[in-house]
């Protein structure tokens, strides 16, 4: 069961349950939804309102799920989750179901899917969307050290309309 809290009362440290802990970025439909590991990402304040700021490779099958759809949610686990959280980084919802592979149930809010087994759960309304622009690199290291194959980041900054807390 979870309960809805306002952003400004999320607790945590951002950079742990991100960089660290890590989080599943959902999209699609209950029906039919994929889902994939990211660490990288941020939260914070743009156009005053809370904001999610995810990245996702052009070759992530979940950048269709996201590119389609209004919604995405990124879910929060706990440590006891981290093989699934490996799996759905490791492996793609093309080749397998990685849902059920990890036993997940999924649930909707706001028509976007997260998942019950999750302790955070934040729905996030698309915003604004860029791809990466590798001319706009100021340090050349960061290009030749994270895109030796070119594959730029899509970027997505999703508005966070709902922040459900498990309880």
């Amino acid at each position: 069961m979870f309960e809805k809290i306002e952003p400004k009362t999320l607790e945590g440290n951002v950079f742990s349950r991100i960089g660290t802990q890590w989080m599943l970025i959902t999209a699609g439909t209950k029906d039919c939804c994929n889902t994939m590991t990211a660490s990288w990402g941020g939260l914070g304040v743009l156009w005053g309102k809370p904001v999610a700021t995810v990245y996702i490779r052009p070759q992530r099958y979940t950048l269709e799920f996201v590119e389609r759809e209004e919604r995405f949610t990124l879910s929060f686990f706990g440590e006891e989750y981290r093989k699934a959280l490996t799996l759905c980084g490791t492996k793609s919802g093309r080749e397998i179901d990685k849902i059920k592979e990890c036993s997940f149930t999924v649930e909707t809010e706001n028509g976007a899917p997260y998942f019950a087994e999750a302790e955070l759960v934040l729905v996030c309304r698309k915003a604004y969307w860029q791809d990466m622009d590798p001319t706009h690199f100021l340090d050349p290291e960061l290009d030749a050290k994270w895109y030796p194959e070119r594959d730029y980041h899509r970027i997505f900054i999703g508005e966070i309309e709902q922040v459900l807390k498990k309880v």
